[in-house]
């Protein structure tokens, strides 16, 4: 599995999530906790082990907006992989004792998933340049999960339903950048087969060019024999009687 469909994978968790928290914030029963944190840990997972495998796989060098050469298929560090995986193995084996602390986790695990959106669009800035619109959306995270973690008060009222569409809004976000880090990739993986068949046109007209180069310059057959003595020149003194 690719690093972007890891994402989109990690994106519809969290839509899955935020729907649980939304449906069910008045329900704060044990087996919603503990789905919750299968889910997590699952995602975790699958980040971790695609970070695994992709990491020395051999990688695709390209150049970058300047020119200078970079790698586009390096897997980025999974910061949110690690999260997801130690928050689903505390909320799957205890779900009771976590309970009283979901506003808090639920803000932390946003903090990380913007920390992880700003990493992914680093790794492809270089490449493409983004618009500021693509930086807002995770700020928008991050800011919500630091309101989550430090102002809590602000949402005493419905902390769930409100952590349960930021979620929602994380998945979304989530897939618009995995499309549009795909979109990216494809670009430049068009391009560079593009350079490439042009190299290989180029170096073919080359090596064409050469031998005809070859074939017109033959130097010319000499008719002299090669066991003959040169001539000597004539000497104007013989008999003339000196």
């Amino acid at each position: 599995m690719k690093t972007v469909q890891a994402a989109f994978l990690r994106a519809i968790i969290a839509v899955v999530v935020g729907f649980l928290l939304i449906k069910y914030r008045e329900q704060t029963v044990t087996w919603i906790t503990i789905i919750i944190g299968v889910l997590f840990f699952i995602s975790g997972l699958i980040s971790c082990i695609v970070y695994l495998v992709n990491r020395n796989a051999k990688t695709t060098a390209t150049l970058d907006v300047n020119g200078n050469p970079i790698s586009i298929d390096k897997p980025t560090f999974p910061v949110v992989g690690i999260g997801s995986l130690v928050l689903g193995v505390a909320l799957a084996a205890f779900p009771t004792i976590v309970v009283n602390w979901m506003v808090y986790i639920f803000g932390a695990i946003l903090i990380l998933g913007a920390v992880g959106q700003y990493i992914t669009l680093a790794s492809v800035v270089k490449l493409s340049r983004l618009g500021l619109f693509f930086w807002l959306m995770p700020s928008i995270v991050f800011v919500v999960g630091l309101i989550a973690i430090f102002r809590p008060q602000w949402i005493a009222s419905a902390p769930l339903l409100f952590l349960g569409w930021a979620m929602l809004y994380y998945g979304i976000v989530e897939c618009i950048n995995a499309f549009k880090v795909m979109n990216i990739r494809r670009q430049v993986a068009r391009l560079e087969r593009q350079q490439q068949t042009e190299a290989e046109v180029v170096d073919a007209e080359a090596e064409e060019v050469g031998a005809q180069d070859v074939a017109s310059g033959l130097p010319a057959v000499d008719a002299t024999p090669a066991n003959s003595a040169p001539e000597e020149p004539e000497n104007p003194n013989v008999g003339a009687g000196i």
